[in-house]
Formats: C-alpha cells, sequence, structure tokens
C-alpha cells in the first residue's frame, strides 16, 4: 500500500482547506506529483491507482495512474478529515485558540465543531485501505489522499495511539509504504519525498 499525499497547492501551509471543493494543485504541486509518478513508475508492478475525491488528490493521482496505464478510481474512504466550521480558516487564527492544544495534544477527545472526530477519522481511513487491499490480494496500490488521513492509517499500522499521531510528518507527494499481509503490518518507509521506492519490502 502506497499512500501518497496530494501535491502543493495555493494555499498548503497556510489554511485548513478540508473538503472544500476548488482547491486545485499549484504549479509546484503539478511537479511534484509529475516526480511521484516517476517514482512509481519504477516499480515493478502496481495492481490500481485509488484517489480522495477532491482535485488536489485527483490532480495527484493522475500522472502516477497514467505512467501505469492505469484508471485513477474514486474512493470517500480516502478524503480528508471533515473540518466542520473551522474548514477554509487561516491556520495562524486556528493556533490561537484554546482548542488548538487539544488538536496537538489528544486529538482522540476532539471532535471539529460541525464536523468529524479524529477517530472517526482514523477509523474511516483504516477501513478504507482494508477494503481496498482486499481487492487486491498480494498486490501493490497507490491511495492519494491527505496529511492526517496518511498519519492516522500510519499511527494505526504502527500501533501507535491517535493522541501521537501528530508527531508523524507527512509532506505534499510524499510516498508512506505500509505491507499488510497475514501478520501484523509493516510500515516500510513513512514522509519519502526522494529515491528509489523499488528495494521497499519487509526484511
Amino acid at each position: 500500500m502506497l499512500l501518497v499525499r496530494h501535491g502543493q497547492t495555493p494555499t498548503t501551509g497556510k489554511l485548513l482547506p478540508g473538503r472544500a471543493p476548488g482547491l486545485h494543485l499549484a504549479d509546484a504541486g503539478v511537479e511534484q506529483a509529475q516526480r511521484a509518478a516517476e517514482r512509481i513508475a519504477a516499480l515493478k508492478t502496481v495492481d490500481a491507482v485509488y484517489a480522495s475525491p477532491l482535485e488536489r488528490a485527483r490532480e495527484t493521482a493522475a500522472p502516477i495512474a497514467a505512467a501505469r496505464g492505469l484508471k485513477v478510481q474514486i474512493d470517500r474512504g480516502l478524503l480528508e478529515c471533515d473540518f466542520g466550521d473551522w474548514t477554509g480558516a487561516e491556520l495562524k487564527a486556528l493556533m490561537k485558540l484554546p482548542a488548538w492544544g487539544t488538536v496537538q495534544r489528544a486529538p482522540s477527545t476532539f471532535t471539529f465543531p460541525g464536523g468529524e472526530s479524529f477517530t472517526a477519522m482514523q477509523n474511516r481511513i483504516v477501513g478504507a485501505i482494508d477494503r481496498l487491499r482486499a481487492k487486491h490480494p498480494g498486490g501493490t496500490i497507490v491511495c492519494v489522499s491527505h496529511a492526517d488521513p496518511i498519519k492516522a492509517a500510519v499511527a494505526h499500522a504502527m500501533g501507535t495511539h491517535i493522541d501521537l499521531f501528530q508527531r508523524i510528518v507527512i509532506s505534499t507527494c510524499s510516498v508512506t509504504a505500509i505491507a499488510y499481509g497475514m501478520g501484523a503490518p509493516m510500515v516500510l518507509t513513512v514522509n519519502s519525498t526522494g529515491g528509489s521506492l523499488a528495494e521497499l519490502r519487509p526484511s
């Protein structure tokens, strides 16, 4: 399972766009997506490419799928967290709120006003991963999603409590690889932004 965060957008690091429609990749994000496509194209096999329905994820997935002669399949389980009333807010303003400390240090206790809880988000992304990998047993699949869901998936795979998931960094167009089999998940790489992916395998 290759979890890819979408590429850079004009609001990356400035706003909390959430699920609001209409946000596309910046020129830098388009370039990032192409580089990610080249890295993934070097793999021996890729069985499917899935993406969150949001434009920035679909635009990142497009060159990845094209490089493998595949079609992007949309899956709502890969969506960004529903930030509810916080959607579209400036990050610097949100950081001043008392609730911001809870978001960072005890996310398991927090539900976005009018939106989703971090626990529900984690259950959703883990459920989506389980469902998609069941469709491609023994295969390699790419899922283009968003930072928080990928962080939550990594935490789950490592057996780490969701309250610690904010310690994981997921950069734009980074690749995170997790191997699933009969036993526990194996986290092969996290937040990889360069170099070959061809040698990734459980030790």
